[in-house]
C-alpha cells in the first residue's frame, strides 16, 4: 500500500536548556502537563491528521523514549503497515555515525523513507507541545504546488531572535529566511515543522551531504540553499497555540498554562485528543483533611495536604500538613508531612522529606550556570532524597540520584547547586 506521506520526528536532542531535567534523558521524553511526554503531542497529531506511518530519530539517551513509545499502541500504531519505527544512529560497514545535523538524520534514515516511497514527507521537532492538524498544511502545499511548506506563527519581536526567521509575502510566498538573526525584520517564526516533496528532499539532502562547510541543519543550511536555488518555498500561518518548551521558565510556564481557569492549551477536547500509555493506577484520592484548588492531579495521586495551583503527576503521595504552591511534582514522588513547596519542579520518584522548605528566599543568580537556571524556580532532579528541615532558596538546582549524605548545609541558599559529577546536561 503506497502512502501518500509520511512523518519523521526528530527526537535526538539533548535539551542542554532543561538541566537536571534531561540529565538522563531526551527532552522528548519530559514529562509534561500531569500524565503526557513532550513527544506525545507530535505523535497524537500525526494520527489525528490521518498520518499512520512515523518514524522517530533518537540519537541522546533514548532509552526512556524508546519503552515510552513501544510499538506505538497508544497512538494506534502498532501496525503491520507503517505504525511507528524507532530509527537511532547504526553502524555501517566502514565507520560509525552519530547524527551530525537535523539534515544529516533525515539523510541517514534515507532508506526508510524510500521504503515507504511516499510523495511527501513531514519533518517534525519531537519537543514542542501544540495541536495542529498537519492535512490541512498538506492540502496548503499542493494547493500552492510547493517543493516545500514551513509552518510559520508569530511571535514577540523580544523573542524572535531564538528562531528561524521566514520573510513571506501576504499570500505566504516565502523569499527569504535567516536562522536566529540578532536583529530579526519579521517576528514570523518557524515551527520546524516542514513537508517536502519526496525529490526535492532527496535531491538537497543528498547535495548537503557531501557540503563539507555545511553544518547540516535544515534551518542553517538547507532551507537558505533551496531559497537560492529558486525552489517554491511557501509558509502555512499558524495560529494556534504552539510552546517551545526548550528552557526551565518555558517549561514550567508552559505547564501552568494548563491550569488557568480557561486553558491558553485545551487538553480536555474530546474532538482532538493527546494518546499516552496510562498509568495502570487507582483513581486519585483526597484525604479528609486534604485540599486541592486550581489544579491537575494524576492517578494514583494520595493528597492529604494542601495543593494550589500546581501540576501533580501520578502516583504522588503528599502527606498531611505538607503545602504545595505554583509546582510541577513528577510521577512517583513524596513530599512528607509539614514541607512547604513553592516555585518548585521535582522530579520523578524523589522524596522530599519532613519539615523542607523549598522555593524560598530573595532571588540570587545560579552559581554554576546562569543561562540555564535564570528564574525564581528551584529545580530538584529526579531519584533524589531530601533530607527532614532542610531549607531550600529559589533558583537553586539539586541533581538526580543525591542522598541525604550529599547535603553539606541544612540551609541551602537562593542561587546554589548540589550536582553529581559532569556527564549530561546540568
Amino acid at each position: 500500500m503506497v502512502k501518500e506521506i509520511i512523518a519523521l520526528i526528530l527526537a535526538g536532542g539533548a535539551g542542554s536548556r532543561l538541566g537536571v531535567l534531561t540529565k538522563l534523558i531526551a527532552k522528548p521524553a519530559v514529562m509534561y502537563g500531569g500524565k503526557y511526554r513532550i513527544i506525545d503531542f507530535s505523535l497524537s497529531n500525526c494520527i489525528n491528521s490521518g498520518i499512520d506511518t512515523v518514524g522517530v530519530l533518537t540519537q541522546y539517551r533514548p532509552l526512556q523514549l524508546n519503552h515510552h513509545i513501544g510499538i506505538g499502541k497508544p497512538w494506534d500504531m502498532d501496525r503491520m503497515n507503517g505504525g511507528v519505527t524507532i530509527l537511532s544512529p547504526f553502524t555501517k560497514q566502514l565507520k560509525r555515525e552519530w547524527y551530525s545535523g537535523t539534515a544529516d538524520a533525515v539523510y541517514q534514515n534515507m532508506h526508510y523513507i524510500e521504503e515507504q516511497n511516499p510523495k511527501y514527507v513531514i519533518i517534525l521537532s519531537g519537543d514542542h507541545v501544540y495541536k495542529m492538524n498537519y492535512s490541512m498544511m498538506l492540502d496548503f502545499h499542493k494547493k500552492n504546488n510547493a517543493d516545500v511548506t514551513i509552518s510559520a506563527i508569530e511571535v514577540p519581536v523580544e523573542e524572535a531572535h531564538r528562531y528561524g526567521i521566514i520573510h513571506a509575502t501576504d499570500e505566504g510566498k516565502i523569499y527569504g529566511f535567516e536562522e536566529k538573526p540578532p536583529e530579526p525584520k519579521s517576528n514570523l517564526a518557524s515551527m520546524g515543522v516542514y513537508i517536502f516533496n519526496l525529490n526535492v528532499l532527496k535531491e538537497c539532502l543528498i547535495e548537503d551531504h557531501h557540503d563539507d562547510k555545511s553544518d547540516h541543519d535544515f534551518g542553517k543550511n538547507v532551507i537558505p540553499k533551496l531559497l537560492k536555488d529558486g525552489k517554491n518555498l511557501w509558509a502555512y500561518t499558524f495560529s494556534g497555540y504552539w510552546r517551545d518548551v526548550g528552557t526551565i521558565q518555558a517549561y514550567y510556564e508552559s505547564n501552568m498554562d494548563l491550569i488557568t481557569r480557561v486553558p491558553q492549551f485545551n487538553l480536555f477536547d474530546p474532538n482532538w485528543k493527546i494518546y499516552t500509555p496510562n498509568p495502570i493506577k487507582p483513581a486519585h484520592y483526597i484525604g479528609e483533611n486534604g485540599y486541592v484548588s486550581r489544579s491537575i492531579i494524576a492517578e494514583g495521586c494520595m493528597v492529604f495536604g494542601n495543593v494550589r495551583n500546581s501540576v501533580i503527576f501520578s502516583g504522588v503521595t503528599i502527606e498531611e500538613n505538607a503545602n504545595i504552591e505554583n509546582c510541577i511534582i513528577m510521577s512517583n514522588s513524596t513530599i512528607k508531612h509539614g514541607s512547604y513547596l513553592n516555585c518548585t519542579i521535582v522530579g520523578e520518584k524523589t522524596t522530599i522529606g519532613s519539615g523542607v522548605n523549598s522555593g524560598v528566599g530573595e532571588y540570587a543568580d545560579n552559581i554554576f550556570n546562569s543561562k540555564i537556571y535564570q528564574s525564581k524556580i528551584t529545580v530538584i532532579g529526579s531519584n533524589t532524597i531530601v533530607p527532614d528541615n532542610i531549607a531550600i532558596g529559589c533558583n537553586v538546582v539539586i541533581d538526580n540520584h543525591i542522598l541525604p549524605g550529599d547535603f553539606p548545609l541544612t540551609d541551602i541558599p537562593s542561587g546554589y547547586a548540589l550536582l553529581k559529577g559532569s556527564d549530561g546536561n546540568v
